[in-house]
C-alpha cells in the first residue's frame, strides 16, 4: 500500500522541509531586503525603492511560515510542543521582529520627517535581521541538541533558557542564515529595484555571497569534527506508535555525516547550497539578475535542506535525555491525521503556489527612483 505509516510519515517529513524551505525562499528575501536597507538606500526615496520591492508581497510570502507551524502542529505535535515552548523567549524575539514589519510599513510614511522615518527604518532593519539570525540559531541549536525529557506519561520538562541557545556553534548557524538571507535579498533587488540601489545591493550581494560561502564551510566543520552528533542504536519500527521513549540513543562527534555514507545522493544539499551561492557571486558581479536570483534560492534550498537530510530521522534530539529525542518514526500524529492532512495539502498547496506565481507575474518590474519621487503620498 503507498500510502501506509511509514510512507506517511516519511511524506510528511519531506513536506515540512518543502514548507521550511518555501518560507526560506519566499519571506527569505523580504527579511534580507530590510537587512540590506541601511547599505543600499542612502536617501529617503532609495529606501522607499527597496521597501517597495517587498512592501505589496511580503504577507503573501509568509503564508509559509503559518504553514511550516500548522504542518508542526497537526503532524508532529510532540515537535510542536517542545520547540514553541522550550524556545519560548526566541520565538518571541522572533514574534516582536516580525510584528515591526507591517508597522514600520504602515507607519513610516505617515510624517515627512527625517528623524520619524529613520527611526522606522532600523525598526524595519531589525525586522529582518533578528528573525534571519534567531531561525538560524534555532537549526544550531537542534544540530546540537537541546535539554528537554519526557516521564513515563510523556509529560516534557524543559531546561532551556534563551542565553543556553546563544552557544558558539548556534551563533554560527545563526550567521551563515544570515548571510544567506542577505544574499538572497540582494539579488531580490537586483532584480525589483532601479538603480542605484540595484548597484549598491550588488556589490552588498557579492560580500554577502562569499560570507556565506565560508560561514556554511565553517559549519559543516564544525558539524563533522567538533559537535555531538546523534544516532539511533534500538531497532526501529517505522509503522509503531508514536512514543518517544521507546528507543535508545547514542552521541557520537560526525554522526551527523552517516546519512551521506549510507545515501550519497543526499550530498546533493550541500553541493547545492555551495553552488548556488558561488554562482551567485559571478553572477553578481556580471549584472544577471534573473540568473542572480535562481542561483541563491538554489543556495537557500540547498543550505536549509542540508540541515534536514543530515539530521534524519531525527527532528529534535534531546542533550539531556537521548531516549527523548524526537524523531520521524515517532513524534507524528495518527495516521488517520496523517492521511486527511495529506489530501488536504494535494489541495491547497498547489493553490498557495498558484496564487503566488499569479501574485508576482501582476506586481512584475522594477520600482525605480522617478516612481517613487512621482508619488510622494505612496503607501509606503
Amino acid at each position: 500500500m503507498i500510502f501506509d505509516y511509514e510512507n506517511l510519515r516519511l511524506v510528511w517529513w519531506l513536506l515540512l522541509g518543502v514548507l521550511l524551505i518555501g518560507f526560506a525562499v519566499m519571506d527569505g528575501f523580504d527579511l534580507g531586503v530590510a537587512a540590506l536597507l541601511p547599505f543600499v538606500g542612502r536617501s529617503d526615496v532609495e529606501r522607499r525603492v527597496a521597501i517597495n520591492t517587498i512592501g505589496p508581497v511580503w504577507e503573501g510570502n509568509q503564508v509559509w511560515l503559518v504553514l511550516g507551524g500548522g504542518a508542526i502542529f497537526a503532524a508532529w505535535p510532540p515537535l510542536y510542543a517542545v520547540s514553541f515552548s522550550g524556545f519560548y523567549l526566541a520565538m518571541f524575539l522572533v514574534l516582536a521582529s516580525l510584528i515591526l514589519r507591517p508597522v514600520g510599513f504602515t507607519f513610516r510614511s505617515k510624517l515627512d520627517n527625517p528623524v520619524w522615518r529613520s527611526i522606522w527604518d532600523w525598526a524595519l532593519v531589525i525586522s529582518g535581521v533578528v528573525p534571519a539570525l534567531i531561525f538560524g540559531v534555532a537549526v544550531g541549536n537542534a544540530l546540537q541538541g537541546v535539554s528537554f525529557a519526557f516521564d513515563p506519561d510523556l509529560r516534557a520538562s524543559y531546561q532551556i533558557t534563551l542565553l543556553g541557545l546563544l552557544n558558539p556553534f548556534g551563533l554560527l548557524c545563526g550567521l551563515v542564515s544570515l548571510a544567506m538571507l542577505t544574499m538572497h535579498g540582494a539579488a531580490y533587488l537586483g532584480v525589483k529595484a532601479g538603480e542605484p540601489v540595484a548597484g549598491r545591493a550588488r556589490r552588498a550581494g557579492g560580500v554577502a555571497a562569499i560570507a556565506t560561502l565560508v560561514l556554511f564551510a565553517l559549519a559543516g566543520l564544525a558539524t563533522a569534527f567538533l559537535i555531538q552528533g546523534y544516532a539511533i542504536t534500538s531497532a526501529i519500527d517505522p509503522e509503531g506508535p508514536s512514543n518517544p521513549l521507546g528507543k535508545t540513543v547514542v552521541t557520537q562527534t560526525g554522526s551527523w555525516l552517516a546519512n551521506y555514507g549510507a545515501h550519497p545522493w543526499m550530498l546533493a544539499a550541500p553541493a547545492l547550497g555551495f553552488a548556488g551561492a558561488l554562482s551567485a557571486f559571478f553572477l553578481f558581479r556580471a549584472a544577471r539578475p534573473i540568473l542572480t536570483w535562481l542561483a541563491t534560492s538554489a543556495s537557500v534550498v540547498g543550505i536549509v535542506a542540508t540541515a534536514g537530510v543530515s539530521m534524519f530521522p531525527f527532528l529534535l534530539p534531546s542533550s539531556s535525555s537521548l531516549s527523548s529525542s524526537l524523531t520521524v518514526w515517532d513524534a507524528s500524529s495518527s495516521r488517520l491525521t496523517l492521511g486527511v492532512m495529506l489530501a488536504a495539502a494535494v489541495v491547497f498547496v498547489p493553490i498557495v503556489l498558484a496564487y503566488t506565481a499569479w501574485v508576482f507575474r501582476v506586481l512584475r518590474g522594477r520600482v525605480t527612483n522617478e516612481e517613487i519621487a512621482n508619488d510622494p503620498h505612496g503607501v509606503y
